[in-house]
């Protein structure tokens, strides 16, 4: 029998995801899904992709409404609305994986970049949810805080140079750019066409409240002080993040021996690609899959190195690590219904 799934949020990108490739997933199915603003409505309707793959009503955000034989739910709400109703789904017994910024950070850290938080007490029970790091913590969670999408680039980028002490932990720098779809589903002029067509620019530049997520988790991670420089952009497409990652090393060693060093820690890692040398990821070869590729080049010249890590922002920078991390939760192999190949053209 099929294991059942909510996703609180269904109508945004990310929900909208979930939905795409739940339907994939041959070991659960989608019974319950909301969206404040499309109550009542087919969410064929709302989603006209999905028309002839699933119909579900669409209900309002409440709790006491989602069925009991629902094994995990999805949070894929506003930063700020998933605490309160997380904490309701915890106290029914529910595994939940929530896909907002609500408990990503240590209360202290959150406090400082995002106020007051709605329940603290349920921070310390939640697992952070990059999938090739934590996967035992995962397997065991009741809560997943599924990371950040600028984050997973980055620290999947990062994690096996700062774990082996090859760079200088304080003398990181972090330049990513983005598709679109990572501002959401919102009526936005900044997001319009018209303001988005033929340009790249910078936003949040040394603000954007990915950087304390970046820092904390390769902290914690690799037992280091860890700071970065981070710089968000976004660029005219609809999917994908590239983030072009400086640091610096502390002795001097070739490309083909940090490419070494990527391929044997994710080794087990079947959604991380490490390129060929002299090869660097583009956005296009993971679009719309669960990929993360990475490409290394040391520069001897100066003794740096820089990281190339890509992935699509809606799979594997959210939806996509949600479902891979539920597969974990729910016994499942982590790659279950996520093998697709990316899309190309």
């Amino acid at each position: 029998m099929k294991k059942k799934a909510a996703i609180l949020g269904a109508s945004g990108y990310t929900g909208s995801d979930l939905i795409r490739l739940l339907l994939i997933h041959p070991e659960v199915e989608v019974i319950h899904a909301t969206a404040e603003k499309h109550v009542g409505k087919s969410i064929s309707d709302v989603l006209p992709y999905l028309r002839g793959f699933l119909d579900l009503e669409l209900k309002p955000l409440d709790v006491e409404l989602i069925p009991d034989e629902v094994d995990i739910v999805f949070t894929a709400l506003p930063h700020g609305k998933s605490a309160g109703v997380v904490k309701e789904l915890v106290g029914k017994g529910k595994r939940v994986i929530d896909l907002g910024a609500d408990f990503r950070l240590s209360h202290q850290t959150y406090r400082e970049w995002y106020g007051d938080h709605p329940c603290p007490e349920l921070i310390s029970r939640a697992v952070y949810g990059i999938t090739e790091l934590f996967r035992t913590e995962i397997s065991e969670a009741q809560l997943v805080a599924n990371p950040g999408c600028y984050p997973t680039s980055a620290i999947l980028g990062l994690a096996p140079l700062l774990k082996y002490g090859f760079i200088e932990e304080r003398q990181i720098i972090v330049d990513s750019k983005s598709g679109v779809s990572g501002a959401g589903r919102s009526l936005e002029l900044a997001y319009h066409f018209c303001e988005v067509n033929e340009g790249v620019r910078a936003y949040k530049v040394g603000e954007h409240r990915h950087t304390p997520e970046i820092e904390e988790v390769l902290s914690r991670y690799c037992g280091l002080s860890v700071r970065v420089s981070f710089t968000p952009h976004l660029i005219p497409m609809d999917r994908g993040i590239l983030s072009t990652i400086y640091v610096k090393l502390k002795e001097v060693v070739s490309s083909a021996e940090l490419i070494a060093l990527y391929r044997e820690f994710y080794a087990d890692s079947f959604f991380i690609r490490i390129v060929p040398e002299s090869v660097y990821p583009s956005t296009a070869d993971v679009r719309g899959s669960n990929f993360c590729d990475i490409g290394v080049k040391v520069n001897k010249r100066d003794g740096t190195a820089v990281i190339i890590s890509v992935i699509d922002n809606l799979v594997k920078g959210a939806s996509g690590q949600a479902i891979q991390n539920m597969n974990l939760m729910l016994g499942f192999d982590e790659s279950l219904g996520l093998t697709m190949p990316p899309v190309f053209p």
